[in-house]
């Protein structure tokens, strides 16, 4: 059974869409919570689903050292282990051996590094990277990749662009089940080498395909100009899918280039630091001035945060840090972002998306408020 990706309409470069596997169908534009350990943090997958979420995202190299790929996968792998009915999917590790490991050194037989718990040595190759997600049993593998910072000199980022390319071929021959696979545009702030990446890696032929490398502490003006430029470069019919990027300011910025998928810890992140999402912008939970107030997170939010408790009882759960705050917290965030997709998917379907996005910008900036991610 192989991936079926639908376009049901575009509204300039925007696109309304749904993505269907296993019978499992998402729409599209949709944002993945994070689920790093095999659990979406301080939530239940029931919870997950009642939301309307379809697609969740596993970490490879998370569950890889802890608890094991060979253990989740002789207990019926990530969807039996963590109770989830819906669709996994799994990122190649890659970005977590550049950013957490202890050491590591990347050759063109893949990455080795020390694990960042306990030090202990490890290689991970495209072919084990494959075989890591299989014994996950994840529904949409990621192709290994290297990601560098920005800014890189254009030297080393075409080193780094051919060598994900030639680790995404040996993905495609290693790959021995019908678990779809993406690419992975990588390429820097360097725009003619992003073309090289996306131009080598749509000839091979994958099931969908992401942009990398971004939300790397880039400026949004450099964020905004290679997703918007790269986004076009990509196949109409398959799925296109920004990592790493959660900022409802930029998923309607990358929406507008034609971004289809999303991921990013930020709700929950933000969510267990006292950060909360509203139509009217970012508020801090944790400020003073929610110690008597009696009105809901957001009076324009239907979840079952805001309508049965307080800010007032909120601020409290957080101050006397309960574990009960992270759960409410994270519910109302992922609830939002939910929501947001669902709007904006509707105002794609109408034609109406720079009108959408105008009226929901001009609010949600007006009184923002910074919480601590």
């Amino acid at each position: 059974m192989a991936l079926q990706f639908k376009l049901a309409n575009t509204d300039q470069a925007a696109r309304a869409g749904e993505l269907e596997f296993k019978g499992i169908k998402v729409p599209t534009p949709m944002f993945m919570p994070v689920g790093t350990n095999g659990t979406v943090k301080a939530l239940l997958t029931s919870e997950l689903e009642a939301m309307g979420y379809s697609l969740i995202l596993g970490n490879t190299y998370h569950l890889h050292l802890r608890p094991g790929d060979t253990l989740i996968r002789e207990l019926g792998g990530l969807h039996k282990f963590m109770n989830w009915p819906g669709l996994i999917l799994t990122d190649s590790g890659g970005f977590q051996v550049f950013s957490l490991a202890k050491l590591n050194k990347i050759t063109e037989q893949g990455a080795k590094f020390q694990s960042h718990l306990d030090g202990s040595p490890h290689m991970l190759t495209p072919e084990s990277a494959i075989e890591i997600q299989e014994n996950l049993g994840s529904d949409i593998m990621m192709v290994l990749d290297e990601c560098l910072p920005i800014p890189s000199t254009q030297s080393v980022v075409a080193k780094s662009v051919d060598l994900t390319t030639r680790w995404a071929k040996r993905c495609l021959e290693a790959r021995t089940t019908q678990n779809n696979l993406f690419a992975i545009v990588q390429g820097a702030d360097h725009l003619e080498l992003r073309e090289r990446s996306a131009k080598d890696l749509v000839s091979l032929g994958f099931d969908g395909y992401a942009i990398g490398g971004l939300s790397v502490g880039e400026s949004k003006d450099i964020m905004s100009e290679v997703c918007q430029h790269t986004t076009a470069l990509l196949p109409v019919d398959k799925p296109r899918y920004l990592m790493g990027v959660g900022d409802p300011v930029d998923l309607l910025e990358a929406i507008s280039s034609g971004i289809d998928l999303f991921d990013c810890v930020m709700p929950t992140r933000n969510a267990r630091n006292g950060g909360l999402f509203t139509w009217d912008g970012k508020i801090s939970i944790k400020r003073a001035e929610y110690r008597n107030d009696p009105g809901p997170i957001s009076e324009d939010c239907d979840c079952e945060v805001c309508q049965n408790y307080s800010r007032a009882y909120l601020r409290h759960l957080y101050q006397a840090n309960e574990i009960l705050a992270s759960r409410l917290n994270s519910y109302h965030n992922l609830a939002f972002f939910r929501i947001l997709m669902e709007k904006t998917r509707q105002a794609i379907l109408e034609n109406r998306f720079a009108s959408f996005r105008e009226d929901f910008l001009k609010r949600y900036l007006a009184k923002s408020t910074s919480p601590v991610d």
